[in-house]
């Protein structure tokens, strides 16, 4: 059985990655600051489809969450996927650059860069060890966008762009996908920009699967949208636009 580390999987795309996930017979490590809800997720679809789930509660920020991931994972047998979807605006609403608060760009840092990147270097040795390895990092077109109010946001996503990119350079057995969602129907999406009609926008339980076919597929490492994965179809496949890493992705959301 295959197992998997999903932060952020309280809600939003974390929750429906990890439900799509568990109906594909994959074993769970489930990762999210508030306990309930975590735990919510954890009895709900992922458990329904027959998983071992594990849901620890934490920061990614903190090493000790970190290391007890990995534990659990390793507890389920091994770790074959990391899924790094834990993230934080920064400052809600989102405001101009000039207005930042430096704390909020600070804790920005530390959960959509600083994080990931610990808990890749903490599971690196089961990665390493699976028989295809990988980490999905999830990223945003705002890495890639100069959207105003967006910069900070973006400024974390395009660092962890960068990272993921140079980490499959140098763990070339590993696939490491940076993946831009789109723009989502979330709870996040509302708190930065809360004037915007999120109405006509896919709920995260509808860009998931695109996300997916990353892992089904053994895709190479790179860029990706979820838009492209969706238009690729069932079985066909979608080719990654430059060395370790595929074209900027523009047409999806933040």
């Amino acid at each position: 059985m295959s197992v998997a580390i999903v932060t952020g999987a309280s809600r939003g795309l974390g929750r429906a990655l990890a439900g799509e996930l568990a109906a594909r017979g994959w074993d769970l490590v489930l990762s999210a600051r508030g306990a309930a809800a975590l735990e919510e997720t954890a009895a709900g679809p992922a458990r329904a489809a027959g998983a071992r789930v594990v849901a620890v509660a934490g920061d990614v920020s903190s090493a000790a969450h970190r290391a007890a991931l990995v534990a659990a994972a390793r507890e389920l047998g091994g770790l074959d996927l990391l899924v790094n979807n834990a993230g934080v605006l920064g400052a809600e609403p989102l405001v101009p650059l000039a207005e930042h608060a430096l704390d909020g760009l600070r804790e920005a840092f530390e959960v959509n860069v600083v994080g990931p990147l610990g808990l890749v270097q903490e599971g690196l040795p089961l990665l390493r060890a699976a028989r295809a390895g990988a980490v999905l990092n999830i990223s945003s077109d705002a890495a890639v966008v100069a959207y105003a109010t967006w910069g900070a946001y973006g400024a974390t996503k395009a660092a962890g762009d960068l990272m993921s990119a140079v980490l499959a350079v140098e763990e070339p057995e590993l696939r490491v996908w940076w993946a831009d969602p789109g723009s989502m129907r979330t709870r996040m999406m509302a708190a930065a920009e809360p004037d915007e009609d999120l109405a006509g926008l896919p709920a995260p339980e509808e860009v998931a699967p695109a996300l997916l076919r990353l892992v089904e597929r053994e895709l190479p490492s790179g860029r990706y949208t979820a838009r492209e994965l969706a238009e690729a179809g069932p079985g066909a496949g979608v080719g990654a636009g430059t060395e370790a890493g595929a074209g900027a992705g523009t047409g999806g959301g933040r």
